[in-house]
């Protein structure tokens, strides 16, 4: 059983950036960030490999998000630059069950989710 602790969430102005770290209990391997916003439906932010040395980012944040990995600390961050009002939502990172799961930008592909943090650009 991994557990899966978000922090880093906030209020922030149009244009400006935040880092958002997911700490796991333990060892993990695949990963990913997925976000929900108020009256839509989940969707996925960026995902990255259990050595890190692949990622993936939904269109809509591609070149402005970058997903990276410490394993050493058990940590997934998301670095949020160029941040906008659409980027409103509740932030959560999931992790697949095995080694052997890729990342993925199917939320089934997950077993471990996080409780997730808010985060609001102001416009």
């Amino acid at each position: 059983q991994v557990q899966l602790v978000e922090s880093g969430g906030g209020l922030v102005q149009a244009g400006g950036s935040l880092r958002l770290s997911c700490a796991a209990s333990g060892s993990s391997y695949a990963m990913g960030w997925f976000r929900q916003a108020s009256g839509k439906e989940r969707e996925f932010v960026a995902a990255i490999s259990w050595r890190g040395g692949s990622s993936y980012y939904a269109d809509s944040v591609k070149g402005r998000f970058t997903i990276s990995r410490d394993n050493a600390k058990n940590t997934v961050y998301l670095q949020m630059n160029s941040l906008k009002p659409e980027d409103t939502a509740v932030y959560y990172c999931a992790a697949v069950a095995s080694r052997y799961s890729g990342a993925s930008s199917y939320p089934d592909d997950y077993k471990y989710w996080g409780q997730g943090t808010q985060v609001t650009v102001s416009s």
